[in-house]
């Protein structure tokens, strides 16, 4: 600071003047600038900070560096966990696809002796249908074979009696089935 002295006037008035307001043109130095304030600012600079330094490493510091290792504990933690979640998940994965694979390839086997039973049992079925069938075939043979061969002999005996009646009324005479069945075979 600069030094302020009071000096009186004749009258008997108190003026104050200070020193160094002359070459600042009549106003006083900045405090914290003024050089003769030097050794005290340096002195509460010093305590200041010397205070300053103790409190924080006595009080604030620690309770920081506690804090930040209990984040970085809770941090490794957590990654620790995510780790051991994502172990779990992929070997859940790869259970999961292995039984899928297992189900999948279950189900071909499953689909694939179903289609043989499937297709025994259609063989056997159409074995069934063949042999009845061939045995309805047969006898149906049979019954044309018959059925034929009644005609056939029903056909010359119709033959015959056409021809007789025929003869009978061309010529007018009656003819016998003995004479007829003797000309047909003849």
């Amino acid at each position: 600071m600069a030094q302020t002295t009071t000096e009186t006037t004749a009258e008997g008035t108190p003026v104050s003047t200070s020193e160094g307001t002359e070459a600042h043109g009549g106003k006083a130095a900045f405090p914290p600038l003024d050089q003769s304030t030097f050794p005290s600012q340096i002195f509460w600079l010093i305590l200041f900070f010397g205070a300053l330094y103790f409190l924080m490493s006595r009080f604030a510091l620690p309770r920081l560096g506690a804090i930040i290792e209990n984040r970085q504990a809770k941090i490794d933690g957590d990654l620790a966990r995510a780790q051991a979640l994502k172990e779990d998940t992929e070997a859940a994965v790869k259970a999961y696809e292995k039984a899928l694979a297992d189900a999948r390839s279950s189900a071909n086997d499953i689909a694939r002796e179903t289609r043989e039973a499937v297709a025994k049992d259609v063989d056997g079925e159409q074995h069934k249908l063949d042999a009845a069938l061939a045995a309805k075939i047969a006898d149906a043979e049979g019954k044309i074979a018959k059925s034929k061969a009644k005609a056939l002999e029903s056909v010359e005996e119709i033959a015959s009696d056409a021809a007789a009646e025929i003869v009978a009324s061309l010529t007018g005479a009656k003819v016998t089935k003995a004479a007829i069945a003797k000309a047909l075979k003849g």
